[in-house]
């Protein structure tokens, strides 16, 4: 499902060159949820914005779901984000005058879907995360464990093939951290979803497949995590 070969970041701040990330390598089978982690700067969030789309590597070769997004346009990497990504960030980015519903059915606004089957769409959504009769309240009503889940449901409504989460818990108490890895594992088994998330979180080592580990924007490797039921594989980059 996402592959990266040899995918490097380097960005200029100020009169330094920072090295994001060096010759990282790999492979996430469709179906895994996995979990990068590492320090602070360590390069976790530019490797999940590349894998995703939201940035491009200054080298490597970036492909996801069989697209070479190295290829893409501006244009053309916009939609595939549209059409296989969901995301999933620290704070819930929830529209506070508008219903759980509501904020679900956004991404649905940029489809020729028809008003009533946004709404059935999004209520599937809200359902899927266990927030079915919670549709109508108003974020400022729920707690902040539901609203990362509707902010989960806006990720899933437009049923991507995968979904990517940075710092998904990074915001919530640890009773609410691990209902939504539990959720997000729920995602991989029940419905097939690749979750690839960065966190800090030492509780999401017990729900992912596979944590890579990276430091100063070098992949050092992987380990199983507590959920692992497979294979997948870490090429470690070294420094160029």
């Amino acid at each position: 499902m996402i592959e990266l070969r040899n995918v490097s970041r380097f960005y200029r701040r100020g009169a330094d060159d920072v090295h994001a990330l060096e010759n990282v390598s790999l492979e996430i089978p469709a179906g895994r949820f996995v979990a990068l982690m590492g320090p602070s700067g360590s390069g976790k969030s530019t490797l999940l914005n590349i894998l995703a789309g939201l940035d491009r590597p200054s080298d490597g070769q970036v492909t996801v779901a069989g697209r070479k997004l190295n290829d893409l346009s501006e244009d053309e990497i916009a939609g595939f984000r549209a059409a296989h990504m969901g995301f999933v960030f620290q704070f819930f980015n929830l529209i506070p005058v508008f219903s759980a519903r509501e904020n679900v059915e956004l991404p649905l606004l940029l489809t020729h879907l028809k008003k009533a089957e946004r709404r059935e769409r999004a209520e599937t959504a809200l359902r899927i995360v266990g927030l079915a009769e919670r549709a109508g309240h108003m974020p400022a009503q729920m707690s902040g464990g539901e609203q990362q889940r509707v902010a989960i449901a806006r990720a899933i409504v437009t049923d991507p093939e995968i979904v990517v989460g940075d710092e998904p818990t990074g915001d919530l108490d640890a009773k609410n951290a691990e209902e939504v890895l539990g959720l997000l594992r729920t995602l991989k088994q029940e419905f097939g979803k690749t979750v690839v998330i960065v966190t800090h979180d030492p509780r999401a080592e017990r729900f992912v497949d596979e944590v890579f580990l990276l430091d100063k924007g070098v992949l050092q490797g992987s380990k199983p995590g507590g959920g692992a039921g497979g294979l997948a594989h870490a090429a470690v980059g070294a420094r160029a």
